[in-house]
């Protein structure tokens, strides 16, 4: 029970603080907990960067398929468009967190004989500004994909 109650804070500072301190306060944590019951300092720190590593993997791993399903969102609604169109895009992940909007204007189509794609102007509304982003994106199959690796620009964190 003593233990649970040491482990609280360790449970809510990740809430407080963001995505980003998850895998060090898990680790710690974990750390500690096992420093606690085993009294062996290398198990501790073992067990500690082990959390560590794994909680970070899942943590970068929830954020590129939150990535990919905002850029799907992106792709489908711009290629439902003709060029010069534009429309309202939004995304509503399972875990409401997050979730971004704004709009595109299709700019132009890029036809080649191996694939056809086209370049894009697209909005992420953030208060009450929009950013604007350029990129492209590519036709497979019947439906439209990202194409760019990522957007140059540090605001987009894990749609990069």
């Amino acid at each position: 029970m003593r233990l649970g109650l040491l482990a609280l804070p360790f449970v809510i500072l990740p809430l407080l603080a963001g995505c980003k301190s998850v895998p060090a306060v898990a680790g710690a944590a974990s750390g500690a907990a096992t420093g606690a019951v085993t009294g062996n300092p290398g198990v501790a720190i073992a067990v500690g960067v082990l959390v560590q590593a794994v909680v970070d993997e899942a943590v970068k791993r929830w954020g590129r398929i939150r990535q990919g399903a905002e850029q799907d969102e992106i792709a489908a609604t711009a290629g439902a468009l003709p060029v010069g169109g534009s429309a309202p895009w939004q995304i509503a992940h399972t875990v409401p967190v997050g979730d971004e909007h704004g709009d595109l204007t299709v700019l132009r189509d890029i036809e080649t004989p191996l694939v056809n794609c086209r370049e894009i102007l697209f909005t992420v509304r953030e208060d009450q500004q929009a950013h604007p982003f350029v990129t492209r994106l590519c036709k497979q199959d019947d439906h439209w994909k990202w194409a760019d690796a990522e957007p140059a620009v540090p605001r987009w964190g894990f749609l990069q």
